[in-house]
């Protein structure tokens, strides 16, 4: 609502900036009536916009003004110390790690791993900030074993590879929503081809439901938005279990790639101390 708008649509622009919390309540009829202009402009303002019509302007805006409204309208509280930040920040991961550790099932835990073990390609799936993360470390994590892995965040590389998968292959899709369009139509897709699909997501959500095997995990955000995500590293936590299992389910196999690894970088700084695997 920059000021590009016809007079009237203007009009609009300028009464919805002035009343954001009060236009997602009110109908089409009185916001014409309050901007003193015809709904048809109305309507033309809000596809001049990208939505499909008042109601989908409505929708849109409630939510954007719910989220803008944790970052605009927050009191701060004076700067703390960095102690008590610290203390901030792991009592958070220490408390979401509890939460975790309460919610994991183990059925689904070794069903994933049965799965992980008989894979031949292996292909980890997520979109936006924390899931790209987390799949890119798992994909760094799983290769160490032995096992042929990526990790992808695109939505036309997705569904590409996913077309591509067979029987011996599986993709494992992070998501603490389960929502994202890209990831529940490249499981779609996977499935279509006879790969396994497993998911780290929220129970019952819809990528749970057109997932071959689920481990399910619900996690609570902080509020505070300066604060890291929590759930992020929890996730990452269940990768290393997960890693972790599929390691000791084929030992020789396993211990043979990780010699090699750490073989292949003593020659580069000589240290022959325990180390993280690859570093």
């Amino acid at each position: 609502m920059d000021g590009s708008f016809k007079a009237r649509e203007q009009q609009v622009a300028t009464y919805v900036l002035n009343n954001l919390e009060s236009v997602s309540q009110i109908s089409v009829n009185s916001l014409a009536k309050f901007c003193d202009v015809s709904e048809p402009t109305v309507i033309r303002f809000c596809r001049k916009l990208g939505c499909d019509g008042f109601r989908d302007f409505k929708i849109q805006l409630a939510q954007n003004v719910a989220v803008s409204m944790q970052y605009l309208s927050r009191s701060d509280k004076p700067a703390t110390s960095t102690d008590s930040t610290i203390d901030q920040v792991l009592d958070a991961l220490i408390s979401t790690t509890e939460v975790a550790k309460n919610q994991i099932n183990h059925d689904e835990i070794s069903r994933a791993v049965d799965a992980l073990t008989r894979t031949k390609t292996l292909i980890f799936c997520g979109v936006g900030g924390g899931s790209t993360t987390v799949a890119f470390d798992a994909a760094n994590r799983f290769f160490r074993l032995g096992i042929t892995a990526l990790s992808l965040n695109d939505a036309y590389l997705l569904r590409m590879h996913a077309a591509t998968l067979g029987p011996d292959d599986l993709m494992f899709f992070i998501s603490s929503t389960g929502t994202p369009r890209a990831l529940i139509d490249t499981a779609k897709i996977a499935n279509q081809y006879g790969a396994t699909t497993v998911c780290l997501t929220k129970p019952n959500s819809e990528l749970a439901q057109v997932c071959t095997i689920t481990v399910g995990m619900e996690l609570p955000e902080d509020p505070d938005i300066y604060k890291p995500t929590a759930s992020r590293l929890v996730f990452l936590a269940v990768i290393d279990i997960l890693a972790a299992s599929v390691a000791r389910k084929m030992p020789e196999k396993t211990k043979e790639k990780l010699r090699r690894i750490r073989a292949s970088l003593t020659a580069l700084h000589g240290n022959t101390d325990p180390q993280p695997i690859g570093d």
